[in-house]
């Protein structure tokens, strides 16, 4: 394949598509957008183009084609005309593969069937993620479609890591295991992490906090997963923007029992009304901080609660991977906030682990080591790119196709 081909990167929501126009072998953006509020009275679009003004569009977008459909336009508009462009493939971040999908996988109807399956282990993602994929495939029909999935980083866990300790019966006849989420981004993170301490990846111990509206952790030796916070969906682990993490699953029957909860109100009590906007009112974290710069008392025990489950995470993944080699933190939370990245990490010189005050809180959007010169733990800020994680690996899908 020649290194001039592009690849539309598809990252549809149940009520939004963000996507990027990108070329997987040297990481160039030609162009990126979001369509926001579909279904909507007023939807939006935003579409960039590096050297040209952004083009906006307000007013009604019914559904995900017709926000394609206009975001196509756009594309056309400012010179890039998808149709004749040397695409050579649309990637799709997909949520949840399950245990079928552990791979970049062409697209086809089977797989589509499959994806839809699977929804029930991922019912606020998969749908949206098919809707994305259908109105695609109707558009640019002649365009190979590759799905890419959040889950297939952590695909080979050890057996012990991925099982819970439930009636094994139970678990095989539902799929109950921790699959782990945010898997395009731990990977992407750690390769980078490798290249930027000029290490043999094989050689690292690592441990990834991917900090944002959504959050987990990973524990990485030689370049392969060997556990992460997340499990069988994206609730379990960290505290989060609106997910509350691990909780006793005893909360559950407590609150059913009391007559007001069925399973729905649990199913949005856990998923948007947790974490820190359960705890402080606000899952923004620019603003959960203005709330603790003015003093508010529940907005501070949220942070704290919040860098408490980080630190635990730390230690057991310190103890898994028996020392570690290079702490990441990554995604907006984790890349924007030096004081996140301190506090997580404060009083921890016995084990080697320290942060640089300066190197910490500098201005600077590149791959970088914050930790002193010389320290034992590299500590790390890495900016994480899962769009081009998912370009690449629908080219790969694509080259094997020859």
């Amino acid at each position: 394949m020649s290194d001039d081909q592009l690849v539309l990167v598809i990252n549809s929501g149940s009520s939004s598509i963000k996507y990027q126009l990108l070329n997987p072998a040297t990481g160039v953006v030609a162009a990126s957008g979001l369509v926001e509020r579909i279904g909507e009275p007023t939807g939006a679009i935003e579409h960039s183009v590096p050297g040209h003004d952004t083009l906006e569009h307000t007013g009604p977008i019914p559904d995900h084609k017709a926000g394609l459909r206009l975001a196509f336009d756009m594309f056309a508009e400012t010179g890039l005309d998808l149709a004749e462009a040397n695409v050579c493939a649309v990637g799709h971040r997909v949520v949840h593969g399950g245990e079928v999908f552990y791979r970049p996988t062409l697209i086809t109807d089977e797989v589509v069937d499959t994806i839809a399956k699977l929804s029930d282990l991922a019912p606020l993602h998969n749908p949206a993620n098919l809707t994305g994929i259908e109105s695609t495939r109707e558009l640019l029909p002649g365009v190979p479609q590759v799905a890419v999935f959040d889950t297939a980083f952590f695909h080979g866990l050890p057996e012990a890591a991925r099982t819970y300790a439930i009636d094994a019966k139970v678990a095989a006849a539902h799929g109950i295991r921790r699959y782990g989420f945010h898997g395009t981004s731990h990977e992407y993170v750690s390769g980078r992490v490798a290249e930027v301490l000029g290490r043999d990846p094989e050689t690292l111990r690592q441990i990834v906090f991917h900090l944002g509206n959504g959050a987990s952790a990973s524990a990485i030796r030689g370049a392969k997963p060997i556990d992460t916070s997340m499990g069988l969906t994206p609730l379990e682990g960290l505290v989060m923007g609106t997910r509350g993490g691990d909780i006793d699953p005893g909360i559950i029957g407590h609150l059913v029992r009391s007559g007001e909860y069925d399973i729905e109100r649990i199913d949005r009590l856990l998923n948007r009304n947790s974490g820190l906007k359960g705890l402080s009112g606000v899952n923004d974290f620019r603003e959960l901080t203005r709330l603790i710069d003015e003093g508010d008392a529940a907005a501070k025990l949220a942070y704290d609660v919040y860098i408490h489950r980080l630190r635990r995470y730390l230690g057991a993944y310190l103890v898994e991977l028996g020392g570690v080699d290079a702490i990441t933190f990554t995604a907006g939370v984790g890349e924007n906030s030096a004081q996140v990245r301190a506090d997580a990490l404060a009083d921890l010189s016995a084990f080697g682990i320290e942060v640089d005050p300066a190197l910490n809180t500098a201005r600077d959007r590149a791959a970088r080591r914050i930790s002193p010169p010389g320290a034992p733990v590299a500590v790390l800020v890495v900016p994480t790119n899962e769009e081009l994680a998912i370009a690449r690996g629908a080219r790969g899908v694509v080259a094997e196709l020859g």
